[in-house]
């Protein structure tokens, strides 16, 4: 690889770092400020604050796998260092894409309307059913962590056999074994994306038949409930098309142990990978009224100026 390749990737990695701390910290910052202030937060804010919370850890792991392909390939990293970032990047990633899930399934349970009784009894229970959820997302996070243990113990029999050059039939399988158990832990987020998908089509089904009824009624299709609905819709859809993403980047990079690509190919997955913790938490600020104005009121005090119809409130 070209070193005008390789500064371009830092490049790129560089600036989706900071555009993700960004966001990520001014969500944190503002859900946690005002939980502060007021000693209480929404079930929303408190998904959202620690979504953004594991993201900017996802972030810094990211970014230090890129700037050691890129720069420190030639450098040997310990080991038992390499298994804490694992263990720490695992753990993260699945709990944030769980945290996600979570946020799509209130959404989805607060603004859908359908007369079903499973519906309806999600629905009165909407708090009971998301945190059992982030309790289930949590316990499944420290599981998928648990299953590296075994990877772990094949990958130092390797090594040993690998550096004692003793190559037999048993460590071709040992090899193989290792290879099959790295590419089926991303099977690990597949059932967040199914519930995720079923949000999304719940809410479409619910906004469907939400406009059918109003323009039997001949109402204005611009009423709160409607704008609710394709509020939610976006921040869905644009959630599962970034996880779908996401998780197809993610298991290119866990299949190169089959494919045996290069390290360009290693780093376009990885920096595509830094799209999603990116690119979603912007969609957050942007459908979250409380953010959005907030982030509003911090641009027009840096550009100078005070935002219009807010002079007594920034007055003393």
């Amino acid at each position: 690889m070209s070193g005008l390749t390789k500064w371009v990737f830092l490049f790129l990695s560089v600036t989706l770092f900071v555009l993700g701390m960004l966001v990520n910290v001014f969500i944190v910052l503002v859900n946690g400020s005002s939980w502060v202030k007021s000693k209480k937060i929404s079930l929303s804010d408190f998904i959202i604050t620690n979504l953004a919370l594991s993201r900017i850890v996802q972030l810094w792991i990211l970014l230090f796998d890129c700037v050691k392909r890129i720069l420190l390939s030639k450098l040997l990293f310990d080991g038992v260092l390499q298994q804490v970032i694992d263990i720490f990047w695992t753990f993260t990633n699945h709990l944030s894409i769980w945290l996600a899930t979570c946020l799509g399934v209130f959404y989805c349970l607060k603004i859908a309307n359908f007369s079903h009784p499973t519906f309806l009894w999600l629905k009165w229970r909407v708090a009971r059913v998301v945190v059992w959820m982030l309790l289930g997302g949590l316990l499944l996070s420290c599981g998928d962590v648990m299953s590296l243990i075994h990877e772990f113990k094949i990958y130092y029999v390797l090594q040993r056999a690998n550096n004692s050059g003793n190559v037999t039939e048993h460590f071709r399988e040992l090899k193989n074994e290792y290879e099959v158990i790295h590419v089926l832990g991303t099977l690990w987020n597949l059932l967040p994306l199914i519930v995720c998908l079923a949000s999304y089509i719940l809410l479409i089904l619910s906004l469907g038949k939400h406009t059918r009824q109003m323009q039997q009624n001949r109402t204005s299709l611009s009423d709160p409930s409607t704008e609710a609905h394709k509020r939610a819709i976006k921040m869905v859809i644009s959630f599962f098309f970034l996880l779908l993403f996401y998780f197809l980047a993610y298991l290119l990079t866990s299949f190169h142990y089959f494919l045996q690509g290069t390290v360009m190919t290693k780093l376009i997955t990885e920096v595509s990978a830094m799209f999603y913790p990116a690119c979603h938490s912007c969609i957050l600020i942007l459908g979250n009224s409380k953010l959005k104005q907030t982030f509003v009121e911090l641009l027009w005090c840096k550009s100078g100026h005070l935002k219009p119809g807010s002079k007594e409130r920034f007055s003393p």
